[in-house]
């Protein structure tokens, strides 16, 4: 009996994936980080209906918990960077090739919250849709918004941690949840 065994690709340079980039492998990794740190709380919270008519809860705060679908209807939890537009509709970045991203387009239904890094809820939700946002125009504002609030701490993550190529900007508006059924 001949048993033969399969070896990673390895290229010249002995990296087992020679075409991902050091910023893609890098943010793979702050994934699966933070991914492991999520607060318990976030998990509770991101299956409960919002109860706020708006964003004004979010004033003052660095962190969003974007809660998205599953096809099944389950809730994923996911701590971002947001900026405010007004008291209905925030903006914020995330990789295109991101399950966010996917759920997305398949469901623009979304929670928001506020949060700290971990996750944790620290006040209510808002029931949301979500689209990517495809004009330039609001790409620009999106970013200009996103810049104002984080300022050079933002533009240094995304220096070392984002290709600028692969990046989309999120739009959230509250209160515009799709077939969302009557009080």
């Amino acid at each position: 009996m001949i048993v033969q065994l399969t070896v990673p690709h390895r290229c010249l340079s002995g990296r087992r994936f020679p075409d991902v980039k050091l910023k893609h492998r890098l943010a793979d990794a702050s994934y699966w980080l933070y991914d492991r740190a999520r607060h318990r709380a976030a998990f509770d919270s991101a299956a409960q209906p919002g109860t706020a008519a708006d964003f004004s809860a979010m004033h003052g705060h660095k962190y969003a918990l974007l809660v998205t679908f599953r096809s099944d209807g389950s809730a994923v939890p996911t701590p971002v960077w947001f900026a405010l537009l007004d008291d209905r509709h925030l903006v914020t970045q995330t990789e295109e090739r991101t399950a966010k991203v996917r759920r997305i387009r398949h469901n623009p239904r979304a929670r928001v919250l506020p949060c700290d890094p971990r996750g944790k809820p620290l006040g209510p939700g808002v029931d949301a849709a979500v689209r990517i946002i495809q004009s330039r125009e609001e790409r620009e504002r999106a970013e200009a918004a996103l810049d104002r609030h984080y300022g050079r701490v933002r533009r240094v993550y995304d220096k070392l941690l984002t290709d600028a190529g692969g990046m989309v900007y999120l739009e959230v508006a509250a209160d515009a949840w799709p077939d969302r059924p009557s009080a």
